[in-house]
């Protein structure tokens, strides 16, 4: 401590308390941040598991429709899927970008992963797009209504994902890596890997048994 500083400690000397009480306030303020993130992150969890269970009990009531061995392309799902576990992987690249404070590896990958995710989006919206141009749509069977729901649910998330993906990209151009938007690059990374494993999920659920029946 110099001179300076032990003077001014000693004309004010509330002024320690009041640093101590900030920093204590800013890693209450992390800690509340990160479990919240976290509470939400498990409630889309909880939430995906619900939109499953009603997919198991409706899958085998068609109503006289088209079952998902009529419907499901696998070959296009597992484009979907090459797409999905692609951008996970260069998401883990961006955010090694990032707490290296590599502008290039975490730009290139961050761009790689929106173009991954927009090639995922724009998979799925055809298949749906074919599936209710064929009399197919959700309200078609209580199968269909599930399937819709379920998978819609997912590429909704991936949507909302796409648009925090340009928003840390925008971040980090405007104010650099700090602290904070390394932090918030986690939260993301985490949100991205929690729907490539739904997607997952799904690809086993709805369309490998579902081509099945």
């Amino acid at each position: 401590m110099t001179a300076f500083e032990a003077a001014a400690g000693r004309e004010n000397p509330s002024r320690p308390t009041t640093l101590g009480h900030a920093a204590a306030a800013l890693a209450s303020k992390r800690i509340v941040t990160s479990y919240g993130f976290w509470i939400f992150l498990l409630s889309d969890i909880i939430m995906f598991s619900c939109l499953f269970a009603a997919y198991a009990v409706l899958m085998g009531d068609t109503a006289g429709g088209p079952t998902g061995r009529e419907l499901f392309n696998l070959r296009n799902v597992e484009l979907e899927t090459a797409c999905l576990l692609l951008s996970s992987f260069t998401c883990g690249l961006a955010g090694v970008g990032a707490r290296a404070h590599r502008g290039s590896l975490f730009y290139g990958a961050m761009t790689t992963t929106l173009m991954l995710g927009a090639g995922f989006l724009s998979l799925e919206t055809r298949e749906f797009a074919g599936m209710i141009a064929s009399g197919a749509g959700p309200t078609r069977s209580a199968f269909l209504s599930a399937f819709f729901t379920l998978v819609g649910c997912h590429g909704l998330h991936v949507s909302v994902g796409l648009l925090w993906l340009l928003t840390m990209m925008a971040q980090v151009f405007a104010k650099g890596y700090r602290e904070d938007i390394l932090r918030r690059m986690l939260c993301f990374g985490l949100f991205w890997h929690a729907l490539d494993i739904i997607w997952v999920a799904l690809f086993t659920v709805v369309y490998l048994i579902g081509a099945r029946q």
